[in-house]
């Protein structure tokens, strides 16, 4: 059996894509390569969001062509969709598959190995794909959390942003096809599957007859096994009346949401190109948190955008003050070529945006600290993670999305237990079992 080992770089649908190749490469008879094994293929999944993100992708690849000179080096993921002459010049590369060509992978990679293949570029026009292809779900007995693509690609146009150039338009997996793959993940020992997709909210509108998320995540109420359903990142204006009900009334819908802001200032959204302003933004996190008392809020943000004045940014740090955010991404402003953002004059000078960076997450740093104060003597049901901390204690993630670490034998990983928080510092929350 080859053997072959992944590299993932970037977001989480990333991380569900990798999970989908593992499946279809053990489905055809490769293996995971395991501890300090050689593997035969190594498979780079890379981003393209920054060209941060395209430095780190380089990086990755020529690190591991080293450390692996016998292996077939084989790059997909958006930096090989957006620019696949690039990456097929990196020494070692042997093949470079595109996002709408990944489920090509297993027979690309037999004809490679059995001799009867070519190296070189395998990238499609992913604008013209309609559909996601199925995936097995690969190794999955015995885990504890899970990524579910459902939805690819964006009809929407943000100035700063590629991705549908790398990913191609809205597209959403058949509902029954989603429910049955919940259900094995289930039945494999999953207790939570975080849903994901470029642009989660649109997930219905293309099918026929045509649906929506709300509707989906009605049909999952009744799986058996399941303890929570997360959904990944939601822009506030697919908050449907319906969702809003979903998210209210079902306890297996995770008290967590991650609901992008990217800035406070309404002028710098409408050069943004966001589809929403801070008077929606406020309105609807208000309305969530009556919904879902203890609601564990998410936000993007990006810090420097071109133009961006002090004023822009004192907005900014004024909603994120304002609202009850548990966590933030804090993102400084880059350049990315080929998107509107990056041709706009009035560049953020580095050391400018370095500082309101830091500013920034100084105050995400305090609205962390209070929210998860907050839990301070309460009792938490945890689902418990594969892995120990840095001090060997095992880590529980709450409904809400916070890690709190407790002693405890390996046992009770991948269980579902209730832990009484103990104490809360600065980076840490640490419990008891009860």
């Amino acid at each position: 059996m080859p053997t072959v080992a992944f590299a993932t770089l970037g977001c989480r649908l990333n991380q569900a894509d990798t999970q989908g190749l593992q499946g279809a490469l053990e489905a055809r008879g490769y293996r995971l390569a395991h501890g300090g094994e050689a593997p035969d293929v190594v498979v780079v999944n890379t981003c393209t969001v920054t060209a941060r993100a395209e430095a780190s992708d380089r990086q990755t690849i020529r690190r591991l062509a080293r450390a692996h000179p016998h292996a077939h080096v084989v790059v997909t993921g958006c930096w090989a969709q957006t620019d696949p002459d690039a990456v097929a010049r990196l020494p070692g590369v042997d093949l470079v598959v595109g996002n709408g060509d990944k489920h090509r992978l297993p027979d690309l990679l037999d004809g490679l190995l059995s001799g009867r293949g070519v190296r070189g570029v395998h990238v499609g026009d992913v604008s013209r794909i309609r559909t996601i292809p199925v995936m097995p779900l690969g190794s999955v007995a015995g885990r504890s959390r899970a990524l579910l693509k459902i939805q690819e690609g964006c009809q929407h146009r943000c100035a700063f942003c590629i991705v549908p150039r790398a990913r191609g338009g809205s597209r959403s997996q058949d509902p029954k096809v989603v429910l049955d793959q919940i259900q094995l993940l289930a039945e494999a020992g999953y207790r939570e599957v975080t849903l994901t997709g470029v642009d989660l909210g649109s997930y219905g509108a293309d099918l026929v007859p045509r649906t929506s998320l709300a509707a989906l995540l009605r049909t999952m109420v009744d799986v058996r096994g399941l303890r929570w359903i997360r959904l990944s990142s939601l822009l506030p204006a697919y908050f449907t009346p319906e969702l809003l009900d979903v998210i209210a009334d079902c306890p297996l819908i995770a008290p967590h949401l991650h609901v992008p802001l990217q800035s406070g200032s309404d002028s710098v959204l409408r050069r943004m190109r966001r589809p929403y302003t801070t008077t929606m933004y406020r309105r609807l996190v208000e309305r969530l948190i009556v919904s879902r008392p203890g609601l564990g809020l998410g936000a993007d943000v990006i810090v420097g955008y071109p133009m961006e004045t002090d004023a822009e940014f004192a907005e900014t740090m004024a909603i994120v003050d304002l609202l009850p955010f548990s966590y933030l991404h804090v993102f400084p402003y880059s350049d990315r070529e080929g998107t509107e953002a990056a041709r706009t004059a009035g560049h953020v000078d580095r050391v400018t945006i370095s500082a309101r960076s830091r500013a920034l997450r100084q105050l995400a740093s305090r609205k962390n600290h209070a929210f998860r104060a907050a839990l301070a003597g309460s009792r938490q049901e945890v689902l418990v993670l594969e892995t120990r901390d840095p001090m060997g204690r095992l880590v529980g993630l709450t409904g809400n999305y916070v890690e709190v670490t407790f002693d405890g034998p390996d046992g009770l990983m991948r269980s579902l237990q209730a832990v009484r928080v103990t104490d809360v510092g600065a980076d840490e929350t640490a419990g008891e079992l009860v």
